[in-house]
């Protein structure tokens, strides 16, 4: 069973149905699923995307506004998420701190490897904010980097679906689960697991990444437990 986790969320989870904004249900259910992993000694960092008000890649799609401050604007709203998901787990009596690349004092602490793992042994969840602080690194680099730097044991990938498919298993139906990958496997192309950077860092690491359905009750309990049945898990594969 691992000891340490990080929990990578995409921002639009937590917009629900609407696709806009933070569903209170939804932080609600979440700090639910990180208080079981706490109640089984495990500890937990969170990296927490922010698609849900603002991508990168997307406010700078016509050209106006440059790449750069358009992750910068990203990044900013990562910091809205985990103001918010910080509310949510305080609310259930958990102590949590929120660490941010970009330093913003009136809001949370810089981000500072040793402090977080000081946090994380005095069983402190830590939300890491702003990304890797840099633009053109995503939320999933920014994921590994962080679980890198604690000394994680594996990394979740929460999503909308119970793993990884050859295709977008809501949109066809022959779409085949893939239980486990390589790390080699999860860098082609028609895979959609992390981006390459991201796997790339991974792999140079061997940290696990399982993918999990967020909304399954219990998954990221299971996936922190070394149970896969649930999920799918990217790792080496023994010969």
């Amino acid at each position: 069973m691992s000891k340490r986790v990080l929990v990578k969320f995409s921002g639009e989870v937590l917009a629900a149905d609407a696709g806009f904004g933070v569903e209170t249900s939804i932080l609600k259910f979440i700090s639910e699923e990180i208080k079981e992993l706490l109640d089984n000694n495990i500890q937990v960092g969170i990296v927490i995307g922010g698609g849900n008000f603002v991508r990168g890649v997307s406010a700078a799609q016509d050209g106006l506004i440059r790449r750069t401050t358009g992750d910068h604007m990203g990044m900013l709203a990562t910091v809205i998420n985990a103001l918010a998901m910080q509310e949510a787990i305080e609310h259930i009596g958990i102590p949590v701190r929120v660490q941010s690349a970009i330093k913003m004092e009136q809001f949370c602490e810089p981000y500072i490897a040793r402090r977080a793992a000081r946090h994380l042994e005095k069983n402190r969840v830590v939300i890491f904010a702003a990304g890797t602080g840099n633009p053109f690194f995503t939320t999933d680099t920014a994921a590994v980097l962080r679980a890198v730097e604690i000394s994680s044991d594996m990394i979740i990938k929460a999503t909308k679906v119970d793993g990884v498919y050859t295709k977008d298993p809501k949109k066809f139906s022959d779409a085949k689960k893939l239980p486990e990958l390589s790390y080699d496997d999860a860098l082609k192309d028609d895979i959609k697991v992390m981006d390459d950077t991201a796997i790339a860092l991974a792999k140079e690491n061997a940290l696990p990444i399982a993918v999990c359905n967020m909304m399954d009750k219990s998954s990221l309990l299971k996936a922190a437990k070394g149970d896969y049945n649930h999920c799918s898990i990217v790792k080496f594969k023994e010969n």
